[in-house]
């Protein structure tokens, strides 16, 4: 349903692909499953939203996938359904596949552990097999009465730069031996709009106070230019700035420190050892609701893995181009601060298991879909 879970797909596939060449694989995912050798029956370009007016936005797009993905498994009847993530919709297509027979298996589940833990109730009717990316999510899926493994996390074997920092720099036209900050606002427009000005102030601050401080925004692929308009206030203010689309683990490996939005990207940064401001903002209606639900003290996935807040978080209110530079700054500006983070989080990625996360998950499903077969 977005970037992150057709990075996974795209792995998941080439394992499949490897153990059992001839394999057919369809569904809905992105360029990454495509080049991968997955047919897609539709792109998931203009469906990640996070809010409740976002998602109403997109609903009938959604919906509109929801019906070819039922057609496509009526008329073929797969051997297997692997649902990632994206609960919206996997779960209403899990309930009628289901109804036809065909096995499920949820790779990188919704995280009803942190809100709405009814989910759980829906997977133990569903799914025949779930397979979890955090160690700490055995226990909670078992406890529900869900069939479950531990896979390790993928990123670990999917997080790799392309370059060294020196030379990724040189090309950005920037200092290889200045202060480099990352600044990822998320890969979904709406969130690009809620956290890049207020970054983007943030670092117009930072470079006041770090007067060799440059920044890279970390831009993901299929976001329009407009919404990285912003970044040209840093240019206007004399601050050294570059641009990478696609590029985020050598934006993270370049990075001394990073700004990032919620998400996977603070997974990438731990694996990077990166030290990391995390920022996030919902709508006002949204976020109120939410606060209903949650059941964690933290959002942040590095600071829930590591069971404490090791990283700070500017969330609503809490973030403003102030609180953005102070936070950086101190990273800049302690050392001792900066290495015990680093530490924190290798102690983090250790956490995540080992590399091969997605050819465990792959030989898990063609097991599955092997059953349907004999």
């Amino acid at each position: 349903g977005e970037s992150s879970g057709d990075l996974y797909a795209g792995a998941l596939a080439r394992e499949l692909v490897s153990l059992e060449p001839g394999i057919c694989i369809s569904g809905l995912g992105g360029d990454l499953l495509r080049e991968s050798g997955g047919e897609l029956i539709a792109h998931y370009e203009g469906l990640a939203a996070t809010g409740l007016s976002e998602a109403l936005a997109v609903l009938p797009r959604s919906y509109s996938i929801y019906r070819r993905m039922i057609a496509y498994a009526r008329a073929e009847r797969p051997d297997v359904f692997v649902a990632l993530d994206f609960p919206e919709v996997n779960f209403r297509l899990a309930a009628v596949l289901r109804k036809l027979g065909i096995p499920i298996v949820y790779y990188i589940g919704p995280q009803a552990w942190a809100w709405r833990r009814k989910r759980f109730e829906k997977m133990r009717r569903l799914v025949d097999l779930a397979l979890v990316i955090f160690p700490f999510e055995v226990a909670l899926y078992e406890a529900a009465g869900i069939p479950v493994k531990f896979v390790g996390h993928p990123l670990l074997e999917l997080s790799k730069p392309l370059e060294p920092r020196e030379s990724f720099l040189r090309k950005l036209k920037l200092q290889p031996h200045h202060p480099t900050i990352a600044l990822l606002p998320g890969s979904r427009p709406n969130e690009v709009r809620a956290l890049l000005p207020d970054i983007v102030a943030g670092s117009v601050l930072i470079r006041e106070q770090v007067k060799t401080a440059q920044f890279i925004v970390a831009r993901a692929p299929h976001l329009e230019d407009l919404l990285f308009q912003p970044v040209e206030q840093l240019r206007e203010a004399g601050v050294p700035v570059a641009v990478a689309t696609g590029r985020t683990d050598d934006v993270l490996a370049a990075a001394d420190v990073a700004v990032t939005a919620s998400g996977t990207a603070t997974v990438q940064a731990a694996i990077h050892g990166c030290p990391m401001v995390i920022v996030y903002r919902l709508s006002a209606l949204t976020y109120r609701l939410v606060k209903w639900f949650v059941h964690v003290d933290n959002v942040g996935m590095v600071n829930l893995i590591a069971g404490k807040q090791i990283v700070p978080e500017l969330l609503q209110e809490a973030l403003t181009p102030d609180t953005v530079s102070a936070e950086v700054v101190r990273y800049l500006t302690k050392s001792t601060l900066a290495r015990d983070t680093t530490a924190a989080l290798a102690e983090v990625r250790g956490k995540l298991g080992t590399e091969g996360a997605s050819r465990r998950t792959a030989e898990r499903v063609l097991a599955i879909a092997r059953q349907q077969t004999t």
